[in-house]
């Protein structure tokens, strides 16, 4: 919310403008005072506070003091980092998605093109010749893994999922040159994880890490045959259930599928077709 606020100043009126300064310098704060002591502070009427609000999209001064509230509090601990204890399921259902949705507007912005474009032509390259691409990836992570998996061998390529930290190992073991290990971790301070992103550079796989930018994963990919896919976010590992990063992995195998279809053989868009045909069969059909 306040990224979207800084974003919306320059199209502002310069007394909207100052509301909007603000709002910025102090959110806890403008959430809680009266109307009249925020146009006081912002020297602007009280008219104007609340055009503020609806200029950047809200209902009112009492909507976007609601909504500021969620988006600027600690949260509830080990549930999720937007919401209050007595929020109604209006107000979940809003903050939730608008936390999501401003997670995936911030990180398509922050995306690194040139890492994805790296990632990308590792890939495609593998599928191509044949190689192994092996998604690894622990607890929630693994899950991600899961899908990755469920979209790549799709394509014709040689796809597995490995969640299972002694069958990571053994698998990292028998990757080769060619091969890519794509490592998903939200913290990336697995220990199973590492050590399979240890073994994989050590067998000259090319290593793609998704996570964030600052882990102990993501050191590992320092090298020319190692790519950082970084996904960072504002949600505390360590406090909340992994709701934002798990939609932003979800989303960056989502970009790397399609990316690697597009570079993979024409035919492969009919076996996709038939694919789609044949599993229409697996379902009921309707009789009226």
């Amino acid at each position: 919310m306040l990224d979207r606020i800084r974003a919306a100043i320059p199209a502002l009126p310069p007394a909207e403008q100052r509301v909007a300064k603000l709002v910025l310098a102090d959110p806890r704060a403008f959430a809680s005072l009266p109307v009249v002591e925020l146009a006081e502070r912002s020297h602007v009427s009280k008219p104007t506070v609340v055009r503020f609000c609806r200029s950047v999209g809200y209902d009112g001064l009492t909507d976007f003091k609601r909504k500021l509230a969620g988006s600027v509090n600690e949260g509830v601990p080990f549930v999720h980092r937007s919401v209050d204890e007595d929020d109604k399921s209006a107000d979940i259902i809003v903050k939730v998605i608008d936390n999501a949705v401003s997670a995936l507007l911030k990180y398509r912005n922050a995306a690194a093109n040139h890492a994805f474009e790296r990632a990308i032509t590792a890939l495609a390259e593998a599928g191509l010749k044949g190689h192994r691409i092996e998604f690894y990836g622990v607890g929630n992570s693994g899950i991600v893994a899961q899908d990755a998996q469920h979209k790549f061998f799709r394509l014709g390529v040689r796809a597995q999922a490995v969640s299972d930290g002694h069958v990571q190992v053994m698998s990292a073991t028998m990757l080769r040159p060619g091969d890519c290990a794509v490592i998903i971790s939200n913290s990336g301070h697995s220990r199973d994880l590492l050590d399979t992103a240890e073994i994989a550079r050590k067998k000259g796989a090319t290593l793609i890490a998704i996570t964030a930018s600052d882990s102990p994963l993501a050191k590992f990919t320092q090298s020319a045959n190692q790519v950082l896919l970084a996904v960072d976010h504002p949600e505390d590992f360590e406090r909340y259930s992994p709701m934002v990063s798990r939609l932003l992995h979800l989303m960056v195998i989502d970009i790397l599928t399609t990316a690697v279809a597009l570079r993979l053989p024409g035919e492969l868009r009919a076996t996709l077709q038939d694919i789609k045909k044949n599993l229409r069969a697996k379902r009921y059909m309707r009789l009226d």
